[in-house]
């Protein structure tokens, strides 16, 4: 695991925002544990600030824009990919208006600056989003389709097509995001000619140009077009007689599929945690990236703390006779059977529940559920686990409740439930005194959660 992320100091950009025209100054300020990201429009008398995530997504039509109220800000998914690329997790940006600087269309200047003032580490640990199931999503009318995998790290692969004899099939991949700076960062957004007009008719890119796009001209207009197109767009006349990149070279060979991988993480950085999981995307864009992540913040809502992760070929931290070590408990009262993870203020225990357990055979005979009070008492072990274990001589302490608090059971436990719970001591002991929330996962929901207050004493 790893602790969450700020930058070291505040650093400035400045530059010409994409639809707007105005020249805009985006100011990132270092921000506390758990904070999140979080932007501030300084140029509005109340200096509103909304959270960066995908519930204030409100229009994907060349960028993403997120609202809260009256107050909108767009254009944000290149910083917000950059800082995920970088294991930010608390920032503060500040801008002056509607949107956010273009700069070159990429994420390349973001990434220097974040370089220059470097990022570092906090206390608090930081908290992921663990892909456990296949999820897919498409959109039909376009036949874009994002699915994600389950994995133990990051990765994206991303696959683009136009009917257009410049830019046809384009694919390209991430492994690391280590290799986000050489791979993906200085890709630029693209636009064909033929979407100018549209585009300018809805009052959008009114900054655009040559320097902050790669221009893609596949269908031939007659000059005249071309010319008037140019004075819309401020630019020196071009030639119209044959298709080509009007911006020049690439940076890569496939720069605008590597751009649109730079999109899909800016967008699902709105889940509000790193993801741990491949990516596949084919014919991404803002609309299906930031639909993924409206659905995943869905399902973070549900449950207040993911399932850990189980994978029962793994050999636990602790094993039965380890646990028996810790724990004074015996059968038929101990109530956990190993511990697959132990952290500084986490425990996650394993129990697994048969139709043997002793109580099935007055809880209930012909109906056997496990009962609550053991579950809280299973939940209770595991955080005894996690106080004593970072004691020295742990067998001469014992833990003893002083208080439980919001006790609630979600769905009954049967034989044949393999039972997680996580135990989170939220603030240092003090006194002798543990205070935890416990939770136990039965097929990765919530079963049943409480809150406990517990005394760490030396035995006589």
């Amino acid at each position: 695991m790893s602790n969450q992320r700020t930058i070291n100091q505040a650093f400035t950009l400045s530059g010409k925002g994409l639809h707007t025209g105005l020249d805009i100054v985006l100011m990132f300020n270092p921000a506390p544990e758990n904070h999140g990201i979080k932007i501030k429009r300084v140029d509005l008398e109340a200096q509103p600030v909304m959270d960066a995530l995908a519930e204030n997504v409100t229009h994907t039509v060349r960028g993403t824009v997120l609202q809260k109220g009256d107050v909108q800000v767009s254009t944000v998914e290149h910083a917000l990919s950059a800082l995920y690329a970088y294991g930010v997790d608390n920032c503060l940006l500040e801008v002056n208006a509607p949107e956010f600087p273009i700069l070159d269309g990429s994420a390349k200047y973001y990434v220097a600056k974040i370089e220059e003032v470097g990022v570092v580490e906090q206390e608090a640990e930081k908290d992921f989003y663990i892909v456990s199931k296949k999820i897919e999503y498409t959109l039909s009318e376009s036949g874009a389709k994002i699915t994600i995998l389950p994995d133990s790290e990051f990765s994206v692969d991303v696959h683009i097509g136009f009917k257009s004899p410049i830019l046809g099939n384009q694919f390209a991949s991430l492994d690391a995001l280590s290799d986000y700076k050489n791979e993906i960062s200085a890709a630029r957004t693209f636009v064909f000619v033929r979407e100018i007009e549209p585009l300018l008719s809805l009052n959008l890119i009114k900054g655009g140009d040559l320097k902050n796009a790669i221009v893609i001209y596949d269908e031939v207009i007659s000059q005249d077009k071309m010319d008037e197109l140019c004075v819309k767009l401020h630019q020196k006349p071009i030639d119209a007689s044959k298709p080509a990149y009007l911006s020049g070279d690439l940076n890569y060979a496939n720069e605008p599929a590597r751009h649109k991988l730079l999109d899909v993480i800016g967008d699902l950085s709105l889940i509000g945690k790193p993801i741990k999981g491949k990516v596949i995307a084919r014919y991404p864009g803002h609309k299906i990236n930031t639909d993924v992540a409206k659905l995943i913040r869905k399902e973070i809502k549900k449950q207040e703390v993911q399932c850990p992760v189980y994978d029962d070929t793994v050999a636990p931290i602790l094993d039965i006779n380890a646990v028996k070590k810790l724990l004074p408990h015996r059968w038929p009262f101990l109530l956990v059977d190993k511990v697959i993870e132990i952290r500084k203020n986490i425990v996650v225990g394993v129990k697994n529940v048969t139709g043997n357990e002793t109580f099935f055979m007055g809880h209930f005979p012909d109906e056997p559920v496990m009962p609550g009070v053991l579950l809280v008492e299973a939940m209770a072990q595991t955080g005894g686990i996690l106080v004593l274990h970072g004691l020295e001589e742990a067998e001469r302490y014992s833990t003893y409740f002083l208080k439980i608090d919001n006790v609630k059971f979600r769905q009954k436990v049967v034989p044949g439930d393999t039972i997680i719970f996580r135990l989170e001591m939220p603030e240092p002991m003090r006194r002798g005194c543990a205070i935890m929330k416990g939770f136990a996962f039965v097929g990765g929901k919530i079963v049943a959660e409480a809150e406990f207050m517990a005394q760490i004493v030396k035995n006589k």
